[in-house]
């Protein structure tokens, strides 16, 4: 072996190093075939976790990308999770909203990937509150979308046909248990959305002012009106400019709470709150789960959460 050609000898050892690598943490990770029993799906966050359980039930092995506790947004692979992805019979992702989850689906997802995004077009992150300084910028990251869809039960629940669909493809022998689960899950949703209609229809205040602009699609689908501190980035700084717009509108609608959620630090709520002289609140964009129960029990609490903020009769 020439001097010249042992850096290409050395770069070729240590790329076949880490294939081996990936490979070994793939099965460790149990992919797909581990379960001959059960369709292997990798969900990238809470919510399609849940999705795909429902849906599933007992004919699914679901593994969840973000673990509880950690915000989705700054979510990063290691290789074993790159290996799950790889090897599982159906990826359900939201494209644009975890890059890293983006990535591994470009490089491995194949025809197993579900983007759920591209099951109804995505509001515009222009459109989830007020605008304001910055708000370009984050859009721009987001891909210019809300990805909060979730936060909809009716969009939630024509994303759990689709996903029914989808699993049927995977496990034939199943997709009429999979089209009834999800039509279960349906009526389920829609008894929600028709809670939220009527328990918000009443009350004397549109507004809620929340941390950043997550609920688009919620104040979208029952006429209210949201101010974001920030935008869709849940940890950027606002600045002091902001702030005191933030304050001056809270003034003028009579804003009585301030939300925060629960994955980032309450101390911008809190700023604003104390110079207005309103409290604070939980409002969950259920982007992780709740620390009790699942996705319908934290749309609950947030629907009471709300008509307790707004006065409602």
């Amino acid at each position: 072996m020439t001097v010249r050609s042992a850096p290409r000898a050395l770069a070729a050892a240590t790329a076949a190093l880490l294939t081996l690598g990936i490979a070994a943490c793939s099965a460790e990770g149990g992919g797909g075939g581990s379960d001959p029993e059960r369709v292997d799906v990798v969900a990238a966050f809470y919510p399609l976790q849940f999705l795909a359980e429902q849906i599933g039930g007992d004919a699914v092995k679901v593994t969840n990308l973000t673990k509880p506790g950690a915000e989705p947004h700054d979510l990063e692979l290691n290789p074993r999770q790159v290996g799950q992805v790889s090897d599982a019979e159906l990826i359900v992702f939201l494209a644009g909203f975890q890059p890293a989850v983006d990535e591994a689906v470009q490089q491995n997802g194949g025809d197993r990937a579900f983007d759920v995004a591209t099951v109804q077009p995505l509001r515009d992150a222009a459109d989830g509150g007020h605008q304001h300084e910055g708000e370009a910028e984050h859009a721009e990251e987001s891909g210019g979308k809300d990805p909060h869809v979730w936060l909809d039960p009716t969009r939630l629940a024509t994303i759990g046909d689709r996903l029914a669909e989808r699993l049927g493809k995977a496990d034939p022998g199943r997709a009429a248990e999979f089209t009834a689960r999800a039509k279960t899950l349906r009526t389920t949703l829609e008894k929600l959305d028709a809670d939220y209609a009527a328990g918000l229809r009443t009350c004397p205040r549109r507004e809620i002012v929340t941390s950043h602009t997550a609920f688009g699609y919620l104040t979208a689908r029952y006429d209210l009106e949201q101010v974001g501190i920030t935008g869709l980035t849940p940890d950027a700084e606002p600045a002091p400019q902001r702030l005191a717009e933030v304050a001056q509108e809270a003034r003028e609608h009579g804003a009585t709470t301030i939300f925060f959620e629960t994955l980032v630090s309450p101390k911008v709520a809190e700023t604003v709150a104390r110079e207005v002289g309103a409290k604070t609140a939980v409002l969950d964009p259920i982007e992780g789960p709740p620390a009790e129960g699942d996705y319908l029990s934290a749309m609950r609490a947030n629907l009471q959460t709300l008509r307790t903020a707004l006065d409602c009769s």
